[in-house]
């Protein structure tokens, strides 16, 4: 009787500890991901022209314009610190010293509504390039990326006086004027949150749309230059046939789109707000493969004289 009591504790804690677990994602699955077609969107949208020279005269040679999506990093937005759910890279987000604990402001009744939501946020470089790159380059000429496998350009437990007390965001125009930067709208009755302040407090009663406003807010600081934020710019230079991509904004699928890691792995991107199925993480913790656009030609010549696009 008491190896069988034993046993049956055995495989009660292993299926609770799946059931924790079971929403995290690992660096595989996050990899295999990037083969999609929805998300990548490859396109030729115009030429380019280059002026090519030899010792015997100039000429003027062509080569075509592509634009496509890259999955430049992966956004997650989580309660509990420390415990990011992509699971190779829960170090970089470790407690400190000025950023501990998490969750939701409750008293713990069933009746009350807990309107009050932290997420802490982690904006890391995509590891699926080299695939990507292989999957990408069967459509045709391809761009490279502002992202880097790995690197961190986002730890909001580094980022404790702007992220965990609004300092000084709490006092822009953003934060105090209703209807500026919001995700969604008020009129159509959709409105997931506001972008400022670009922290990890927020107020929404559904759980996977508040980390998607959190995944937002973390998307547009890494975007920028210059914000009062500890982060690294996810930004490239342009240069002669290339267009990177720019800032991130809500809703508008022209600077970048979203494709759901976890709780549930998405084949398609999309922009918040939007109609899909919003399954809630059991411990609060969501990922995003953020997919950025990017426009480019091939080289074809020492001097670069423009493009024409086709729209």
């Amino acid at each position: 009787m008491n190896l069988t009591r034993r046993l049956r504790t055995v495989v009660a804690a292993t299926l609770l500890g799946a059931a924790s677990s079971s929403f995290a994602i690992n660096t595989t699955s996050i990899v295999s991901s990037a083969l999609s077609p929805d998300c990548l969107e490859y396109r030729v949208v115009g030429i380019c022209y280059w002026l090519y020279c030899t010792t015997f005269g100039c000429s003027v040679r062509t080569s075509i314009k592509v634009r496509h999506y890259i999955p430049d990093a992966v956004v997650s937005s989580y309660s509990n610190t420390g415990e990011n759910p992509w699971v190779e890279v829960r170090a970089m987000g470790a407690p400190n010293t000025t950023a501990q604990a998490g969750g939701d402001g409750t008293t713990n009744e069933d009746h009350e509504n807990n309107l009050a939501k932290f997420k802490n946020a982690d904006v890391i470089g995509h590891p699926g390039g080299t695939v990507f790159s292989q999957f990408a380059n069967a459509s045709g000429y391809t761009c490279e990326g502002a992202g880097t496998a790995f690197m961190p350009y986002l730890l909001s437990t580094l980022d404790t006086l702007a992220w965990r007390y609004n300092i000084p965001e709490a006092v822009y125009p953003e934060s105090l004027i209703p209807g500026i930067r919001e995700i969604g709208g008020r009129t159509t009755l959709n409105l997931w949150g506001n972008v400022y302040p670009r922290g990890g407090f927020l107020h929404q009663v559904d759980d996977h749309k508040s980390g998607a406003v959190v995944a937002q807010r973390a998307g547009d600081i890494v975007t920028r230059r210059g914000q009062i934020h500890i982060y690294r710019p996810l930004l490239a230079e342009a240069r002669d046939g290339y267009w990177p991509a720019g800032a991130l904004m809500e809703s508008d699928a022209s600077t970048g789109k979203w494709q759901e890691l976890t709780p549930t792995l998405s084949n398609s991107c999309a922009v918040f707000p939007n109609s899909n199925s919003h399954m809630q993480a059991q411990q609060g913790d969501y990922a995003w493969a953020l997919w950025r656009p990017y426009s480019c030609c091939e080289r074809r010549g020492q001097v670069f004289l423009g493009s024409v696009d086709f729209n």
